[in-house]
């Protein structure tokens, strides 16, 4: 299994702030920091930014709750 990573994550790795990048897809910071916590809603047109904006695949991104991946993290259910 491929090992994911959150949105978060990614923005954290390029050293973005959630402004800067929030600036980047084109929303508000809160709107990005919703997205960090739970991104299956998250339109396809964002989607298709992420590799533009956080050097990453989108297949790298973990999309559904933050909890829920962490939870699976914590139980060795995800790489």
């Amino acid at each position: 299994m491929k090992s994911l990573i959150t949105l978060e994550a990614a923005r954290i790795n390029i050293g973005y702030s959630q402004k800067e990048a929030s600036t980047m897809f084109g929303v508000h910071y809160q709107t990005l920091a919703k997205w960090e916590l739970d991104n299956s809603r998250m339109p396809f047109e964002m989607i298709e930014k992420i590799p533009d904006i956080y050097k990453v695949q989108k297949e790298d991104i973990f999309f559904g709750d933050k909890n829920e991946f962490i939870r699976s993290l914590r139980n060795g259910t995800r790489n």
